[in-house]
């Protein structure tokens, strides 16, 4: 009797137990086909394909019965090299059933955890064996099917590498079989196989459908992970575009992988701030091109990472209103994108703000379109008010010692940025408004341009900010025109430095100069005459603003 016919008695008791003198049978077979390359030995092959699949079928039950690799290795010693000979036969792959059942096989040898030399060696032999069957082209068998059927050796390659990525895909799309139970073999087993697979290929356009299987499969069970080597080949083909993939295989690429999130996130960051953007709407639909926002809709994790990511640059750059600006994008664009699914995948607000104070969520996160516009002014008068009790328990928290206060106050800030759409509004309302109404809507203004109130300065930083308005209002409430020269040199005075003032936000003022000449019901001559007044000023914020965003940038 033979050491392979000792081996499989020792499986007498298993209730899958592979006939002896079959396969006995095969190995015999599998020598004698690779030995001699001749017409009959293909005429051959061909003649026992039909029961050479059944019998990979009765081995890939066997394998997936047996609790690991080795344990598989040790009873059937041969398997291996019985394995090999089947796969360099291209009479034996170019079969369909023989060929899915033959990488059954394999996968079911692929240990997703090596713990020991013998299945590295074998893991390092599977993945040789999966990129030479769709890659190699110095086979003498595969040169003489090319001949023998006259098929270039180009379009015999990619035929044979579609046909590998149908059967690997068709079985990447089997449901889980093992409903959790860690102990038992099931579908998922060969997820892991097949991205490792796929990693020499993936800039190959034949394989995308099954990368994007492959990222786009549930992960309920805890065997469907894919290789960490096949998610770093797949972000680094994506970033330096030698991939293309559809919209949902390049959300599920983030969700696999939170470095290809996080590098996602910066490119997003870099190229939005790099960049001058005439209108807000095409910053918003450079954001929107980025799928970042429909990625953090569809996945609250990942909304969690991005939010995280912009909260720590915008506390590197408090004063920069690009990063703002391309915040407040980012939020609308994700707004948008969470009302359009389906109310049965939507996360609650709360799941993707939860450091945000809740009492201030729904009335930030709420569009002003959504409110009717009379309600506006009441409805950002209560933000302001509550909002300035923050303030009031942070300062009383420092006095104690106590510095939750101040996160609590920043993450109220940072909705407050997320919900620029809100300042602007305020902007406008303060234009229409009166000395008696204008206080809750400027300390509100105030506020999203200085929330820190380093020095304790914030108290005088409203009053110059209250004078600002002051003189707008009364300078665009005159008649006479030309204006009066006084009234001119006076605006002039008010947009200068004053030394040994704590400075007002150039970003404020010039968001109230340029609401008071749109809105205010004012001629178009005298409103003119006022920016043109401006107009040194207002070049001088603008070059001050992109030297903030150089500055920044050029630092991180």
């Amino acid at each position: 009797m033979s050491q392979l016919q000792s081996l499989i008695q020792l499986q007498e008791t298993s209730e899958h137990l592979l006939n002896v003198q079959e396969m006995q049978f095969w190995l015999d077979k599998a020598v004698a086909w690779t030995q001699v390359d001749s017409p009959e030995t293909q005429k051959d092959t061909c003649r026992h394909l039909s029961r050479l699949s059944v019998f990979l079928q009765q081995l890939v039950t066997h394998i997936n019965n047996m609790s690991c690799s080795t344990e598989t290795m040790k009873r059937l010693p041969f398997l291996g090299q019985f394995l090999g000979r089947l796969c360099w036969n291209p009479y034996v792959t170019a079969d369909d059933t023989s060929r899915r059942w033959l990488f059954q096989c394999l996968w079911g040898l692929y240990s997703e955890h090596p713990s020991n030399p013998v299945e590295r060696k074998a893991n390092q032999w599977i993945r040789k064996i999966f990129c030479q069957l769709a890659t190699d082209e110095d086979s003498v068998a595969a040169q003489a099917i090319m001949k023998h059927v006259d098929v270039p050796p180009k379009e015999y390659h990619l035929k044979v590498l579609k046909r590998m990525v149908t059967l690997l895909r068709e079985d990447t799309g089997k449901t889980c079989t093992s409903l959790g139970n860690i102990n038992q073999r099931c579908s998922c087993d060969n997820v892991l196989a097949t991205s490792e697979a796929c990693v020499p290929l993936v800039t190959c356009p034949e394989v995308a459908p099954l990368i994007g299987a492959l990222l786009q499969r549930p992960t309920a069970c805890v065997k469907s992970a894919v290789s960490e080597n096949f998610l770093d080949a797949l972000s680094s083909a994506y970033t330096s575009q030698g991939l293309s993939l559809d919209e949902q295989a390049v959300v599920s690429l983030w969700y696999h992988s939170l470095s290809s999130l996080e590098e996602a996130v910066l490119r997003l960051l870099e190229s939005a701030l790099t960049s001058t953007w005439s209108t807000p709407l095409k910053l918003e639909q450079h954001v929107a091109q980025s799928l970042l926002p429909k990625a953090c809709a569809q996945h609250c994790s990942m909304f969690l990472v991005t939010n995280d990511i912009f909260r720590s640059t915008l506390k590197q750059a408090e004063g920069n209103d690009s990063v703002k600006s391309l915040i407040q994008a980012f939020t609308s664009c994700f707004l948008r994108e969470l009302a359009m699914l389906q109310p049965q995948k939507r996360v609650p607000l709360k799941e993707f703000f939860p450091q945000s104070p809740q009492s201030l969520l729904v009335s930030l996160l709420t569009p002003p379109a959504e409110i009717p516009q009379k309600a506006w002014r009441h409805h950002l008068n209560w933000i302001s008010g509550s909002l300035q009790r923050l303030t009031e328990e942070d300062e009383e928290g420092d006095r104690d010692g106590d510095s939750s206060g101040s996160t609590r106050l920043f993450e109220a800030w940072f909705l407050l940025v997320q919900c620029g759409h809100w300042v602007q509004v305020t902007v406008q309302l303060l234009v229409t408004s009166g000395p008696e109404d204008c206080g809750p809507l400027l300390w509100l203004l105030t506020f999203y341009h200085h929330p820190t109130n380093r020095g304790h300065h914030r108290a005088l930083q409203l009053v110059h900010a209250k004078e600002v308005w002051d003189h707008l209002h009364s300078l665009f409430l005159a008649l006479a025109h030309p204006l009066p020269v006084d009234r001119l040199q006076s605006l002039v005075t008010q947009l200068s430095p004053q030394p040994q003032q704590p400075q007002l936000s150039p970003l404020l003022i010039l968001k109230l100069l340029v609401d008071f000449a749109v809105f205010f019901q004012q001629s178009l001559s005298i409103s003119t005459e006022i920016l043109q007044t401006s107009r040194w000023w207002i070049s001088l914020v603008w070059l001050m603003k992109q030297c903030m965003f150089s500055t920044h940038w050029s630092s991180n």
